[in-house]
C-alpha cells in the first residue's frame, strides 16, 4: 500500500503502467541544463571516484528529498568535484528502464517499480539503499455522493495505474471490506477506474468519478475542487508509516563507486534533516524546484495540506514494502516474489552512525556487500 508505482512482474501490466515521460536526447527522462546553477561544482573541489553521478527522480512532492537536495545544493556539496547530473521522470517503469540502460546511476522511486525492477532482473541490477518519504496518500470523495466508507460500495473510484501502489492499496482495502472486484478489469462491488493523476481532477469535475485513492498533491488538488478526505492511508499502517519513496542504485555503480554512493546518501540524510528542521523554507524550496522542473509551482491551497501529510525520513520501512508485495500477490497482480537481497543498507547505516543517528533495519531482506 503506498505511492504511485506498479507491483506486477507481468509484462502486460508493466506496459500499461508506463506513463508518458519527458524525453531527452537519449530517450530517458528530462535532463538538467548543463549550466544549471543548482549543480555547479565549487572551484577547486576534490573529485570522488567518478566524474559525475546521474540521478533520477519525479517532479512531485513525495520526491522532495531529491528536489530540495538539488535545489539547495545539498547533494552537490557532499559530492565535491563529482558533478551531480539530474533527470526527471513521470513514471516508475521509465526510471527503471533508464537505470537498466545506465542512463541514471541512482534514483528516487516508489517501492512498486523497485520490486518490479528487482524481480524482472532476477535481483541482478538494483538495490534499495535508503528510504526517503512516507505517507501522502488519501481516499478523497465527492461529499454529495459518499458520506461514509460504506458508501464507497457501488461507486466509481480512481487510482493512478493498473497495478500501481495506490491501486494495490485500494484493492486490498476493498478485499478487507469483504467486497469483490476483478483486479484486471476493475469491475465489481466498486468500480476501480485507472486514471492518470494529471487528468483525475478533470474527471472529478466532470462527475465521471466519485472519488480517488491517490498520492499528493493530486489528493489536495481534488480537495480544492470540492472533494473531501475520507481516509488517510497512513491510518491503516502500524505507527502510521509506510514507504512511498526509496532510493535505489545500480549494483554495478555501487560496486565501482561506493564513495559516490555514500556521498549521495550523506546528502540525502542531511537534506531530510534540513527539511524537518525548516519545514516552511523546505516547502518553498520544493515548490521552486517544481517550477524549475515542471514549469509550474503549486498554489498554497494545494501545497500546504499536501506537504503536511508527507513524512521525510531515512528509514526505508522495509517491512511495509514486504507487506505491499503481499497485498499485490493477494490481489492477483503479482506472483510471489523473492525479495531477499533487495536491500543493501550498509552504506546508509555507515552514514547514519557517522551522523550520530540510529541504524535502520532491512526486515531480513538485505544482503552483505563487500563495500558495505
Amino acid at each position: 500500500m503506498s505511492a504511485a508505482r506498479p507491483l506486477t512482474t507481468l509484462r502486460t501490466i508493466a506496459v500499461v503502467a508506463a506513463l508518458p515521460l519527458l524525453l531527452s536526447a537519449c530517450g530517458y527522462g528530462s535532463d538538467a541544463a548543463d549550466d544549471d546553477k543548482r549543480t555547479e561544482v565549487a572551484a577547486g573541489a576534490e573529485k570522488l571516484s567518478a566524474d559525475e553521478v546521474k540521478i533520477g527522480y519525479f517532479p512531485n512532492l513525495t520526491h522532495a528529498t531529491a528536489l530540495v537536495g538539488v535545489q539547495e545544493g545539498l547533494l552537490q556539496k557532499e559530492l565535491g568535484g563529482t558533478r551531480i547530473k539530474p533527470s526527471t521522470f513521470n513514471a516508475g517503469p521509465s526510471e527503471i528502464e533508464a537505470l537498466n540502460a545506465g542512463s541514471i546511476d541512482i534514483g528516487w522511486i516508489g517501492p512498486s517499480p523497485a520490486i518490479n525492477g528487482y524481480t524482472k532482473s532476477d535481483g541482478k541490477n538494483l538495490r534499495i539503499i535508503s528510504g526517503s518519504a512516507s505517507g501522502g496518500v488519501k481516499l478523497v470523495v465527492n461529499p454529495d455522493r459518499i458520506k461514509s466508507l460504506d458508501d464507497v460500495k457501488g461507486k466509481r473510484i480512481a487510482t493512478p495505474q493498473l497495478g500501481n501502489t495506490q491501486d494495490v492499496a485500494f484493492l486490498n482495502w476493498i478485499a478487507e471490506k469483504g467486497w469483490k472486484v476483478d483486479a484486471q478489469s476493475g469491475k465489481g462491488d466498486v468500480s476501480v477506474v485507472r486514471t492518470d493523476n494529471k487528468i483525475t481532477p478533470d474527471a472529478y469535475k466532470s462527475g465521471s468519478i466519485d472519488g480517488a485513492w491517490v498520492p499528493e498533491p493530486t489528493a489536495s488538488k481534488l480537495v480544492a475542487e470540492g472533494a473531501e478526505p475520507l481516509l488517510d492511508e497512513a491510518d491503516l499502517w502500524p505507527g502510521k508509516k509506510f514507504v512511498i519513496t526509496n532510493i535505489i542504485v545500480r549494483q554495478e555503480f555501487l560496486k565501482e563507486h561506493p564513495d559516490v554512493v555514500e556521498a549521495v546518501l550523506r546528502g540525502s540524510v542531511r537534506t531530510n534533516e534540513w527539511i524537518n528542521a525548516n519545514p516552511d523554507e523546505a516547502k518553498a524550496s520544493a515548490n521552486a524546484a517544481l517550477k524549475a522542473e515542471a514549469g509550474k509551482a503549486l498554489p498554497a491551497e494545494i501545497i500546504d495540506p499536501a506537504w503536511k501529510s508527507i513524512t521525510f525520513l531515512d528509514d526505508p520501512l522495509a517491512s511495509t514494502l514486504d507487506s505491499q508485495a503481499e497485498h499485490a500477490v493477494k490481489a492477483g497482480l503479482l506472483e510471489k516474489p523473492d525479495l531477499e537481497g533487495i536491500y543493501d543498507l550498509g552504506p546508509l547505516n555507515k552514514v547514519l552512525e557517522a551522523e550520530g543517528k540510529d541504524r535502520v533495519d532491512d526486515a531480513g531482506l538485505g544482503t552483505e556487500q563487500p563495500n558495505s
